[in-house]
Formats: structure tokens, C-alpha cells, sequence
């Protein structure tokens, strides 16, 4: 037999691949594309579970290797964006350590921000977990390099989110240790808390990625990293706004990389676009009652706290998130 190529898969494109394309492609053992070219060879309840939920899901495709994440990342290139961005908020964290600036924010923010802020670590573990479920589960190896690190990405607006709880608590004893009890009761998080923990159990891998990559985390990562930092400047906490700023960097290539899955999908079978037209006209409602009733009592106790409230926030999310769609030949449909 004669030695093969660690790119030997990849002979046919009679070009040197990159290094994108050497080490995501055909990672996978168990999906028919992988490099053993098989799927499961023994028969274990696992496999039954696969087969369900990957291999008869109604979204389909020729080839799933056909998807490329439009940055390329690899877990190199990974870490190397996130040390830059890691640095930068480690920087202003910093700063606010040094400066005493805590000291110094205005009394209403601080009754505000555990009410609308130090809650979002809840559903954060939550997108986290679904995250991590859609790269166990897809069929294809890139799929699940941006999946995982997707994960990973939740996993550090969790951590931010919480560091910067412990350094007011530091200066406010108590801060925000009611976090717990006001997303599991508070009327503010319970339709989201609704959407999350239903879409913890769809369990087909294609719908748990349209449900939320298409649905919630748009209109979620929209009204948080984008209004709530508006928010937080409004109350003079513009380092909360600057740490956001760089957290909705990550939100924004989620976005990239499943559109890019999905104008694959559709272009590779036409079908699929009615497929998972279907899934958004599904899980908007709740996602959308979410984001909406959010909205609507953040500008309530903006009203009541004497700060003029951001005006047409569910309008403003709205329209964002129809253009989103539209830009894959998809729709909210009332």
C-alpha cells in the first residue's frame, strides 16, 4: 500500500489545501463522511440516538462537507482572536479595579443591573449547552469545530458577566445574590427561560441549530449586547459598555457562520429552505415574546427610575431581525 498524504481526501482538488481545509474536513467517524468513510460499526444505544436525530433529520444535504466557516477557524486562529480580546477586557477590568470606579456609579444603575443584567448567566449556560449539543450532533466536522467554539464563546460572556457581579459585590456586599431566584420567578425572564428550556430538548440537531442560531440568539444577542450597552452608557457605565462591545464580537460571527450554513443547505436541495422556514415559524413566537416582554419592562423601569427610556426597542430588534432573514431568502411570518 502506498503512503498516503495527510490531505490525500483533499488530492482531487489538484491544489495545495489550506490549512482550513486539512485540519476540519472529514473529521468525524460515525457520519458516512468521515475519513473512515463508515458510520457506527457496532450496535450500542448510541447509535439509535445518532440516527434519529442526525441521520433522518429533515434537513439534508449531499454533502455537508460542503459548509466552510467564512473566517476559517481553527482552533489556532481561535485562540489567537481571543488573546487580543481577552487582553482588551482584561484591561478595562482592570482599570475598574484601579480606579475606585464602581464607587462611583449612579444609585439607580445599581438597583437596575441585577434586575436586568446578572440574571443572563441563566439562559447564557443554556445557549452554552445547546451550542455544545448542535457540535456533538451535526453531521459534519466544521460544523462541529463552530459549534464547539461557539460554546466556548457563551462560556466567556458567562465569565465576564459574573466577574464583573464579583467585583460590585466587593464594593456592595450582597450584590446581585438574588440572580437565581429572579430568573426563575421574575414575569421579566420567564419567557425566556420558557424558550430555553424547550429548546434544551430538541433534540434533532438541525432544529436545536435553527431554533437557536436562527431564532433566539439573534434577537437575544441583539437586545443585550447591543441595548442593554446602550443602556448601561445612559447610566454613565460606559466600561460595561466597552466589555459588551467586545462579547457581541463573538455574537456577530455566530451569525456569519450559520448563514453560511444556510445558504448552503438551501442551495445544495431547495427543499431545506422550506424546512427550516418551518422551525423559525415554530420557535419565533417564543422567542419573540421573549425579547418583547424584556423590552417592554426594561423601558418600564427605565421609566420609573427617571431615566428616559430607549425608545422603540421592539421595533428596532424587529426590523434587524427580518433583514437577518431576508438575507437568506427567509421570513417572520405573523
Amino acid at each position: 500500500m502506498s503512503q498516503q498524504k495527510t490531505y490525500w481526501h483533499l488530492l482531487q482538488q489538484r491544489r495545495m489545501p489550506t490549512e482550513y481545509e486539512i485540519v476540519t474536513s472529514k473529521l468525524l467517524c460515525y457520519t458516512g463522511e468521515g475519513f473512515t468513510g463508515k458510520r457506527f460499526e457496532l450496535e450500542f444505544p448510541l447509535k439509535d440516538w445518532y440516527r434519529r436525530y442526525q441521520e433522518e433529520s429533515p434537513l439534508v444535504c449531499s454533502s455537508w462537507e460542503k459548509f466552510r466557516d467564512p473566517r476559517e477557524t481553527t482552533y489556532t486562529k481561535y485562540t489567537d482572536l481571543q488573546r487580543g480580546k481577552e487582553i482588551f477586557v482584561d484591561g478595562i477590568l482592570d482599570e475598574i479595579a484601579l480606579t475606585g470606579y464602581d464607587a462611583h456609579l449612579r444609585p439607580a444603575w445599581l438597583h437596575t443591573f441585577p434586575r436586568v443584567v446578572a440574571p443572563f448567566r441563566y439562559p447564557g449556560h443554556g445557549f452554552q449547552m445547546i451550542a455544545s449539543y448542535i457540535g456533538q450532533m451535526a453531521p459534519s466536522g466544521r460544523i462541529t469545530i463552530a459549534a464547539a467554539l461557539q460554546s466556548a464563546d457563551e462560556m466567556r460572556r458567562i465569565q465576564r458577566i459574573a466577574y464583573r457581579i464579583r467585583q460590585l459585590q466587593l464594593i456592595y456586599p450582597g450584590f446581585a445574590s438574588d440572580s437565581k431566584t429572579l430568573w426563575e420567578t421574575d414575569t421579566m425572564w420567564q419567557p425566556l427561560r420558557e424558550v430555553t428550556e424547550k429548546l434544551l430538548i430538541a433534540y434533532d440537531w438541525a432544529e436545536s441549530f435553527v431554533g437557536l442560531n436562527l431564532v433566539l440568539k439573534p434577537l437575544i444577542d441583539e437586545l443585550f449586547m447591543k441595548y442593554l450597552s446602550d443602556l448601561a452608557l445612559l447610566q454613565d457605565d460606559y466600561l460595561l459598555g466597552q466589555i459588551f462591545y467586545s462579547l457581541n464580537e463573538d455574537c456577530q460571527w455566530h451569525r456569519r457562520w450559520s448563514e453560511s450554513l444556510v445558504r448552503m443547505a438551501i442551495e445544495d436541495h431547495a427543499h431545506n429552505r422550506n424546512t427550516i422556514q418551518s422551525w423559525i415559524n415554530q420557535w419565533y413566537p417564543l422567542a419573540a415574546r421573549a425579547v418583547n416582554t424584556f423590552a417592554s419592562l426594561l423601558e418600564d423601569t427605565l421609566e420609573r427610575s427617571g431615566t428616559p427610556p430607549l425608545k422603540s426597542i421592539e421595533r428596532a430588534i424587529d426590523r434587524y431581525y427580518r433583514d437577518y432573514l431576508q438575507a437568506m431568502d427567509l421570513e417572520v411570518r405573523a
